[in-house]
């Protein structure tokens, strides 16, 4: 019983839509209405500059952190990664945004800085190094996943939390499929920032 509502709160905590709210709220915009239309840090930081960009970014890196610290209290790190995970499935198919959210990148995050923190800081400093050189926020996204779980296999990680850990990444790679079919034909955008929202 503890096991269930660890991962419904952890859905519960995922379905959070920070980038709704915090455009909602302080900046009177739906990002759904702009940009790519997800619930996520990139288009919040198109729609609305990195400001706010930043805070959701906070926000979901920090409902994922929440979500694997409640798994791991119950039941360990192997719980504490599938709240992970269900976490990152509540961001992307949240209940209290019409089941339409965000990519699950800044979620999925802050699950493996709780429950795996140097795989996590290898995968941030992979995403900086990569989004700086090129600027595609989905190759910096991508690359960032695959370092996770190649660092976690690296330094020893095994059995369930590691499956789990790379059935996470490639549940992100499934999410970023228009991204790569875009990459491929050779149409995805660069990201420009900008400090302050669009007028």
């Amino acid at each position: 019983m503890n096991t269930f509502f660890a991962l419904l709160g952890a859905y519960l905590l995922g379905a959070i839509p920070f980038a709704l709210v915090i455009g909602k709220g302080l900046c009177g915009t739906d990002v759904r209405e702009h940009g790519s239309g997800n619930l996520g840090t990139t288009n919040t930081i198109r729609v609305l500059g990195v400001k706010m960009g930043v805070l959701v970014l906070l926000g979901d890196l920090g409902k994922g952190w929440v979500a694997a610290w409640l798994g791991s209290l119950v039941g360990g790190p192997t719980l504490g990664v599938i709240a992970g995970m269900v976490a990152v499935a509540g961001h992307c198919y949240p209940v209290f945004a019409g089941f339409k959210g965000g990519k699950g990148v800044a979620t999925g995050g802050g699950a493996f800085l709780q429950v795996m923190p140097l795989p996590f800081w290898i995968g941030i400093s992979t995403f900086a190094a990569v989004l700086l050189i090129g600027r595609y926020v989905s190759v910096a996204s991508l690359s960032a996943a695959a370092a996770i779980g190649v660092s976690a296999t690296l330094l020893g990680y095994r059995g369930a939390v590691l499956a789990i850990t790379w059935a996470v990444i490639a549940f992100v790679y499934y999410t970023h499929r228009s991204n790569i079919k875009r990459l491929l034909r050779g149409e995805e955008s660069r990201v420009r920032f900008k400090w302050n929202r669009r007028d």
